[in-house]
């Protein structure tokens, strides 16, 4: 069963008439039933689409730092990654 959420935040905007009459033409053409849910699914997907690119951009730049700061680093490697290492040069002889 599908949770119902309660909607009764509001969110004004100000646009030109041009705008609205654009966005009144796509809500007309898309069949959505209301202009509201219209607007709402509009702006919900491309919010989404920003935050997951952010987070993509967030990583890479994470990973990159960690990557460049493990190269770069003054610090000997662990037993473990040693271990690895040994491992993985016996499996390629």
């Amino acid at each position: 069963m599908a949770t119902q959420h309660i909607k009764n935040e509001r969110i004004d905007i100000r646009v030109t008439p041009e705008e609205k009459e654009m966005f009144l033409q796509a809500h007309r053409i898309s069949g959505d039933r209301t202009f509201s849910g219209f607007i709402t699914q509009i702006v919900k997907t491309k919010s989404i689409e920003i935050i997951e690119k952010n987070k993509k951009i967030l990583v890479s730049e994470r990973d990159r730092k960690v990557f460049f700061d493990a190269i770069f680093s003054e610090q000997e490697p662990n037993q473990a990654l040693k271990d690895a290492a040994s491992k993985f040069k016996s499996l390629q002889a």
